[in-house]
């Protein structure tokens, strides 16, 4: 094994470089190449203040809350985080955990939370609370405690701020005051109010409690952890190493137990809410009715095939099924309930073989399908009750755009854009439907936020981030490629989407290597029309191609696309992508003995997997934190596409990687991880070192001590993973110029 050490870097040098080459150095230093970004967007309730975090220009990594009046004038600080960081704290372990699950990169203000009224906004900064006050503008600290106060927010009406301390809930008046326990007995087995680690990683439940819009309510959880296995492993940082029992619940192994109750803010016992004879399911989400008289949950089947829709009576607890959805694969979760003023509902469901949105009565029964088609709904963003008119995001046109759309549910019509094609929108629309905030990328445009009227007509820029002569990519505007997208057929007739981007000064004459940037994993698609990572550019001027191809298994597609690969993780995906690697290798322009391939979490995996194929195309590859053995991971994820290891027990033996390794072509592959990972634990990686070891095949490897699967990286230390990638695929596959040492 070589260990690869940070002076075998890029060999920097300025030899061959164009004037308006890109140091690697310029990439992870301040102002961020991609410019100023508005991130966490909310229009205030009445709608005449946007809200949003902005990096720092001195330090991209650290955030401030902002604002800017929807009549005009220029964008506010409203929270300066670094004159309330302190200097000395340290976060506690449920909360790095927290900031893990939600891939929080930055610290100072990393979210804030608007009352239903519009008078306040609760922010947390690095552990303790502050309440800023329209009415004056002013910021007052709520909480200063050695304990973190987490998941903090406002009630509806403003009335009261609340927060997780010490695995209890706690309630203070807004106006000031004393802070009280609603719940008394909390503990790290037995929590209230929090959301476990499957509910953050997997479910995209990131909360344990949810207030009732008249304030006098909270529906809260109760998490039992004492029946999940304690997996020990070693967090080694700079300073030393301590062993972490962590409650992780590995694939057909125990779940935390989570039941739901309702407690009064006028005292007495909280009451039990039924969630049905079975007790190995999960609470997938919670909603509150309009005029808060019923309590809504979802709830999830252990093997994910069945989801049940309950209604529940907040003053006993009794709950009944308003409608079931099921799968002979897996029933996917979405935030798209949403309760109307009449009692009806909308939701969504791929009951059609596609995602699409239908109007529910409020017994249930279906009234109508609101959309339809050929084509997947992305998101419910929000509605217009007066005009009877939901707003979504789809991939209508292609699967590598997004836009914003309007349809009726009370009068059947085509959907109508609102917001334009070329590129990829994120929205967020505002809570009466009459306005919405939008980000707007593509490859050629960095991310630009306006508000926007109901009908797409701009009202304002809230962050331009225009790229011309002062935006810090300037420089290296035109050595940006623009894409190329296409498809290829998989071997069941499907498109298989792909992008490739080419080299500045391409020479079609010349035969380039590639690097292929993967994910591959259900969930997330890599082929789409954004701005791309200004990073990307350092390949490129390397003389390195990019291509990225969507396998079977990937989003944003048909409910057949996304479930072929039920059961049998690590096989069509792998076969699409060789395919893809394939059909590079008979392009003119590419050089098919020097091809590559790279990916993170799942990408990782399949790096690994690509590499050990039989007759693989690929030369070498760089596996960052990859998932080695399906046994390792977490229940929900894991058994929703693989089932239970006893139920399944030839796909995963199909799935894992060590039984592949003696295929590996020694010295072509380059193994990162992080040493603190508590997602994608680190023993995933030292299984492989260990395996490789033992066959005598050389390999290399970097190990970032401290470091977890996505938070908590900084600038340094991803320098320093790009540079030692970036090497390794130059010696592996060689290339032309390289760029100079010095930043522009």
């Amino acid at each position: 094994m070589k260990l690869v050490a940070g002076v075998l870097a890029l060999a920097l040098t300025a030899e061959g470089a164009a004037a308006a080459d890109l140091a690697l150095e310029r990439v992870y230093s301040a102002p961020d190449l991609s410019g100023p970004r508005a991130r966490g967007v909310a229009l205030s309730p009445d709608g005449t203040l946007v809200t949003y975090l902005r990096a720092r220009a001195d330090n991209p990594r650290v955030t401030d809350l902002w604002a800017a009046d929807v009549a005009g004038g220029a964008p506010r600080r409203l929270i300066d985080s670094a004159a309330l960081i302190p200097g000395e704290r340290v976060l506690s372990e449920a909360e790095k955990s927290r900031r893990e699950r939600q891939g929080v990169q930055t610290s100072g203000v990393v979210s804030y939370d608007w009352d239903d009224e519009g008078r306040f906004i609760l922010a947390p900064v690095e552990g303790d609370l502050w309440l800023w006050s329209r009415s004056d503008s002013s910021l007052r600290r709520l909480t200063d405690t050695p304990d973190d106060e987490i998941d903090a927010r406002v009630s509806p009406r403003g009335g009261f701020v609340s927060f997780v301390r010490g695995d209890n809930l706690w309630v203070a008046p807004s106006g000031g005051g004393d802070a009280r326990a609603l719940t008394q007995d909390g503990s790290e087995l037995q929590s209230w109010a929090t959301a476990e680690f499957i509910a953050q990683e997997e479910i995209d439940r990131q909360t344990g409690y949810w207030w009732s819009p008249d304030e006098t309510r909270i529906a809260l959880t109760r998490t039992d952890l004492s029946g999940v296995d304690v997996v020990e492993r070693l967090d080694v940082n700079a300073a030393g190493a301590v062993i972490v029992a962590q409650r992780y619940p590995r694939t057909g192994r125990p779940n935390a137990r989570v039941e739901l109750f309702v407690a009064s803010l006028s005292g007495g016992a909280p009451v039990r809410v039924d969630l049905g004879a079975d007790a190995d399911v999960y609470l997938a989400r919670v909603d509150w009715s309009r005029d808060g008289r019923t309590l809504y949950v979802q709830r999830q089947s252990r093997d994910q095939k069945r989801l049940d829709l309950l209604a529940v009576d907040p003053a006993d607890g009794r709950s009944r099924i308003l409608l079931t959805e099921t799968s002979a694969h897996w029933v996917e979760l979405s935030d798209d309930f949403r309760p109307l003023k009449d009692g009806t509902f909308l939701w969504s469901s791929e009951r059609s073989g596609w995602k699409h949105l239908y109007l529910h009565g409020a017994d249930g029964r279906p009234i109508r399908q609101v959309t339809q088609g050929d084509w997947p709904i992305d998101a419910l963003q929000g509605v217009d009750e007066t005009r009877g008119v939901a707003f979504f995001t789809a991939n209508r046109d292609t699967p590598v755009e997004r836009r914003l759309y309007e349809v009726s549910w009370k009068r059947p019509a085509p959907p109508k854009a609102i917001t334009p094609a070329g590129g990829w929108w994120t929205v967020k629309v505002a809570g009466r439907g009459t306005a919405f905030t939008g980000t707007y990328e593509d490859p050629a445009t960095p991310p630009r936020t306006g508000l926007y009227r109901a009908d797409g007509s701009r009202v304002r820029w809230v962050e331009e981030n225009a790229l011309d002569s002062r935006h810090p990519m300037a420089p290296y505007r035109d050595r940006l490629p623009a894409p190329e997208f296409g498809t290829l057929k998989a071997q069941d007739g499907s498109d298989l989407w792909w992008s490739l981007r080419k080299p500045p000064g391409f020479d079609p004459s010349r035969r380039y290597p590639v690097v292929v940037k993967v994910y591959g994993g259900p969930g997330s698609a890599q082929v789409r029309k954004v701005w791309n990572d200004p990073a990307d550019l350092l390949y490129l001027q390397s003389g390195f191609l990019l291509f990225s191809l969507d396998n079977r298994g990937t989003p944003n597609r048909s409910q057949a696309f996304k479930t072929a690969i039920d059961r049998r993780l690590g096989q069509l995906e792998v076969g699409d992508q060789i395919a893809g690697a394939r059909w590079l290798a008979g392009q003119s322009f590419v050089d098919p003995a020097r091809i590559g391939v790279t990916g993170w979490s799942y990408g990782g995996y399949m790096t690994l997997m690509l590499l050990t194929a039989p007759d693989t195309p690929f030369t070498a590859g760089v596996s960052g934190a990859p998932p080695t053995d399906w046994t390792l991971y977490d229940t929900h994820y894991t058994e929703r596409y693989m089932g239970k290891p006893s139920e399944n027990p030839a796909g995963y033996a199909a799935s894992e990687v060590t039984a592949r390794l003696g295929r590996l072509k020694p010295d072509s592959l380059l193994l990162l991880h992080g040493m603190a990972d508590d997602n994608v634990t680190f023993d995933n990686s030292t299984r492989v070192m260990a395996n490789l070891q033992a066959r005598g095949t050389a390999f290399e490897a970097m190990v970032y001590p401290g470091l977890r699967h996505r938070a908590g990286w900084t600038q340094a230390n991803l320098m320093h993973r790009t540079r030692t990638t970036l090497d390794f695929f130059r010696r592996k596959l060689g290339t032309g110029t390289v760029q100079p040492t010095n930043p522009k």
